[in-house]
């Protein structure tokens, strides 16, 4: 199989972890298991893949067998790789003994898809011991356009170092794909490698097998009724402020249920929470939050949309918003803690889609569907620009144009695929 290039090799790989247990999370199908076989050689890299049935079972038995069965290791094996920790939670005590007594005999990866049952089951996530690390569905900076030409985002223009200088230049980027394909059936890597047809029967079976079964296998969810209502309505709701009211009503679900189950979502790394900007402002805000799926493909797959037919402008332009606020929230999430991504809206209608706040500035970001963008499309992005002039000299406008295009002194319109 044909392996392509992930930005996270050069930081998982890099000198900062060393000695370090790492901790990779992730939706499931994002690529972790691929990615760690990729990265660490196969001769000197002991697997253990607790999806396998007897493989688990014989942990959750005797979680000690983990810990004997490292130690009787040949020297030559460096690596160890767990993947799906979360399923026997119990070996993160093994883990943490192994490198209090050698520290520097073993590199240790740990996949997770659930940071759910690890805090609920645990309270054990190697306090000082690990680095974690998030792996989404393929970005931009995955792809060849991005790569080739070595063009660097107009958002992370001050972070020219971290751009996507990835190891092994025979492996390839990510192949380009139209925005239409992208904004039905998303970014996760399988599912971009497959024809139309086969990707659509995939992100419907990501929903029932994964979204649904998986999350009632890990005992996430007892009654999964009102967790099937809830999904359908929270993957059409995507990237809307969240009304838990509006949706108790329309679902007959309990508002502190509906909480519940959000949470789940975000536990599993189904989807993200977007905070409202913080910053101190002269005028009203609006505070609640918006939830956003990882995935454009599997939320049109949950919202039961059909991921065959060309979409309609008044579908392409929220996904566009969506697929633009996925992009941002992989980007954050790849440069650390320092980064971020939120929105703005006042109580009087001026809104912008998304706010990246950097360590040295905080950019507005608007989201169009046009191809053919105009001043007036820049004016809530002046608004936030006048409003923060310490964190904020520049907007940036995601739209359908072909080229660069100054609007005004402080907000440009770009390309999508230049984001």
């Amino acid at each position: 199989m044909l392996y392509y290039r992930r930005y996270l090799e050069t930081v998982l790989a890099g000198a900062v972890s060393r000695n370090k247990v790492r901790l990779l999370f992730g939706a499931r199908q994002t690529g972790k298991t691929e990615l760690l076989r990729h990265l660490l050689p196969e001769e000197d890299t002991r697997f253990y893949n607790l999806q396998d049935v007897e493989e688990r079972r014989r942990f959750e038995a005797d979680p000690g067998a983990f810990g004997r069965s490292v130690r009787a290791l040949p020297r030559s094996f460096r690596n160890v790789i767990v993947d799906e920790i979360q399923k026997v939670p119990a070996l993160l005590d093994e883990v943490q003994a192994l490198y209090d007594a050698q520290p520097r005999r073993w590199q240790i990866y740990l996949t997770g898809s659930s940071a759910r049952k690890l805090r609920v089951r645990s309270s054990n996530l190697l306090p000082g011991r690990s680095h974690v690390y998030h792996l989404y569905p393929v970005s931009l900076w995955e792809t060849g356009r991005t790569n080739a030409g070595g063009r660097i985002s107009p958002v992370i223009r001050a972070r020219k170092s971290r751009r996507t200088d990835l190891p092994e230049p025979g492996a390839p980027s990510f192949p380009e794909q139209d925005l239409s394909r992208i904004l039905r059936l998303g970014c996760l890597p399988g599912v971009r490698g497959e024809r139309a047809a086969a990707a659509h029967m995939t992100l419907q079976s990501y929903v029932s097998n994964y979204l649904e079964e998986e999350i009632r296998r890990e005992s996430l969810i007892r009654d999964m009724g009102p967790f099937l209502v809830f999904l359908r309505l929270a993957a059409i709701e995507s990237g809307r402020p969240v009304n838990v009211s509006k949706l108790s009503q329309e679902s007959g679900v309990p508002a502190s249920t509906l909480k519940n189950f959000y949470q789940v979502l975000a536990d599993t790394f189904s989807g993200y929470w977007i905070a409202a900007y913080g910053r101190p402002s002269r005028k009203r805000l609006l505070t609640t939050p918006r939830f956003l799926f990882f995935d454009v493909g599997v939320r049109n797959a949950a919202a039961g949309l059909s991921l065959e037919s060309r979409l309609s402008e008044a579908e392409a332009g929220p996904l566009l918003e969506q697929f633009v606020g996925q992009e941002l929230v992989a980007r954050a999430g790849y440069l650390g803690r320092t980064h971020r991504v939120s929105f703005w809206r006042t109580s009087y209608g001026a809104e912008v889609d998304y706010v990246w706040e950097g360590p040295r500035e905080d950019i507005p970001i608007e989201v169009k569907w046009t191809a053919r963008p105009r001043p007036t499309d820049a004016r809530h992005l002046e608004t936030f620009l006048d409003e923060f002039p310490d964190r904020s000299r520049r907007g940036i406008l995601v739209c359908r144009c072909d080229r660069p295009e100054q609007l005004t002194d402080r907000v440009q319109a770009i390309p999508w695929q230049e984001l």
